[in-house]
């Protein structure tokens, strides 16, 4: 029940809703992966459910997938879809000129192919994700299994030129193995604390052999939508350069809330 939401739910719903306002019949639609974007699925399912929308999704991961399933937005995959009207997803930092770090969920790749593929992305996210500049939160790299020790040493020489404040690099792990994304590759996260260039970073991490993809989105997200737990919203867009604050009502009965177990 929505009353019983910690503030910090409340903002990623309010932020997840007021994106799904976005959404028109008839379109092609990126699903992200995460907490945040969990909310926005639910949402569209209700908006489909109520309202007869029609639209298509694409999932950014299987449980993004598995979730579309369950509340009834129909999905295809993105070589079905070609391409896309729209992508809503969360992020793990975003700074101000709507660069991201995304990649917390290990499905950055899927992600980043589904946003860029897309006409229009848009981000949702509670106010605790602004940052001044990309770094606090480690940056994920996708690598493949193999010589992926090799790989992490060729980050870590990379890193050495570049505008960072720390270089630790972690491979990570899920228990005692190593964690394996859809793709069936590993994740290496980047303890930078700052990245003072991250467009430079982004291209130079993808040159080394082994690295599949980055977390870094640069020059992707189109609009952000910041939440907040009393049930405002900020609404910013780069293109435009407009912002806005509003609110997002909603009934304490919703059943959106019921079994949402993200």
């Amino acid at each position: 029940m929505a009353a019983e939401l910690s503030p910090i739910d409340k903002a990623k719903f309010v932020a997840a809703k007021r994106a799904v306002d976005f959404v028109q019949n008839g379109m092609r639609l990126g699903l992200g992966t995460g907490s945040t974007a969990a909310w926005m699925v639910r949402c569209l399912g209700e908006r489909i459910k109520e309202e007869g929308l029609r639209v298509t999704g694409v999932p950014t991961s299987t449980r993004t997938a598995e979730l579309a399933r369950q509340v009834g937005v129909p999905i295809v995959s993105l070589d079905e879809a070609k391409w896309l009207d729209l992508t809503i997803d969360g992020a793990d930092e975003f700074d101000p000129n709507l660069n991201l770090i995304k990649g917390g969920g290990a499905a950055l790749l899927q992600e980043k192919i589904v946003a860029t593929a897309s006409d229009q992305m848009i981000v949702i996210s509670d106010a605790g994700k602004e940052v001044a500049q990309l770094g606090a939160f480690p940056l994920p790299v996708e690598v493949i299994p193999f010589g992926w020790q090799t790989t992490k040493a060729l980050i870590e020489e990379t890193l050495v030129a570049m505008d960072v404040l720390n270089r630790d690099c972690s491979l990570r792990m899920n228990g005692d193995a190593p964690l394996v994304t859809d793709e069936a590759n590993y994740i290496i996260d980047l303890h930078l604390n700052r990245i003072g260039n991250p467009r430079q970073l982004a291209m130079v991490l993808n040159q080394i052999p082994g690295v599949v993809e980055n977390g870094l989105f640069i020059d992707i997200c189109d609009i952000v939508i910041v939440g907040h737990g009393d049930g405002r919203v900020s609404v910013r867009d780069i293109n435009s350069g407009e912002k806005a604050e509003e609110r997002v009502e909603f009934a304490p009965s919703d059943n959106i809330f019921a079994d949402l177990g993200d």
